[in-house]
């Protein structure tokens, strides 16, 4: 399986319909796009038309939602097979999913449901990647899902078991600052403590998102500019993990695409400080 570097592809934005005029018609400063792999898994449509006429001009990464990598179902292997053909159309510098679970007994519940972080657990997950890594002919990056409720039953910290799929298996780690922010709020738990126990190597890309805090409880939303304390959070990990491609997702009340260009343009100044700052200590 070859292995794909994406730690130099720089800074991109989540691929969304309301922004394919803007985008075909100007030269926004954005690196890369990030698909929702399930919007274009079909055969024709203006979609996908305008994902390709897009993909011609910038590179791309798919990113699912609906692999359900901790179910006890069986892997959906239509799903797979229509994820494997876009992956072949689109040809993305890598493939990303949540660790979660979506559904069981063939119920798709529509959320990122959290995992047991259980011993037990980690085998299944870990025989499951490496089948879905074997049946797509390319390594799989996970995203650490934000999360509200944990399991009695929890042994591992969660940092310790995504690190522990990632060496079983050979995946790659999709890191989600903003997920560890309000995980970490919702749980009690030292969000950089979180980050300094992920391994560099593993790690594919970086996403950045907005979310609504609640005083008691963070709901990850996607509905807001990146915050503050979220911004501080991510300097740490480029200090820690060096130069990693890094992007933005909204995925409501969409601002126009200039807007989110600024807020990746902020991305870029937070990056490079980290990486002034990481070259000094050294």
């Amino acid at each position: 399986m070859a292995e794909r570097a994406v730690t130099d592809l720089g800074f991109g934005l989540g691929l969304r319909s309301q922004h394919y005029p803007a985008i075909l018609e100007g030269t926004p400063d954005v690196d890369w796009f990030e698909i929702i792999s399930e919007n274009y898994m079909v055969d024709g449509g203006r979609p996908l038309a305008k994902l390709m006429a897009i993909r011609e001009r910038y590179p791309m990464v798919m990113h699912g939602v609906s692999l359900s990598i901790g179910s006890t179902d069986p892997l959906n292997m239509d799903y797979l097979a229509r994820l494997k053909a876009l992956a072949a159309r689109v040809e993305p510098a890598i493939v990303s999913d949540h660790l979660c679970w979506t559904g069981v007994a063939g119920l798709n519940m529509h959320d990122l449901l959290p995992l047991p972080l259980t011993e037990e657990a980690l085998a299944h997950v870990a025989a499951r990647v490496d089948q879905v890594q074997s049946f797509l002919g390319r390594e799989l990056a996970l995203e650490n899902a934000s999360t509200y409720v944990t399991f009695a039953q929890d042994a591992i910290p969660e940092w310790e078991f995504l690190a522990e799929i990632a060496r079983r298996t050979g995946c790659r780690l999709l890191l989600d600052v903003n997920n560890i922010y309000v995980s970490a709020f919702n749980h009690d738990f030292r969000a950089i403590d979180y980050i300094d126990a992920i391994p560099r190597e593993a790690v594919a890309y970086i996403h950045l998102a907005g979310h609504e805090n609640n005083k008691t409880y963070i709901i990850d939303t996607h509905d807001h500019p990146v915050v503050g304390d979220v911004w501080q959070l991510y300097a740490h990990a480029i200090q820690r993990l060096g130069p990693v491609a890094t992007m933005i997702e909204r995925d409501d009340k969409i601002p126009p695409l200039e807007e989110l260009v600024q807020e990746l343009a902020h991305a870029r100044k937070v990056a490079a400080a980290a990486l002034k700052k990481q070259a000094q200590v050294a």
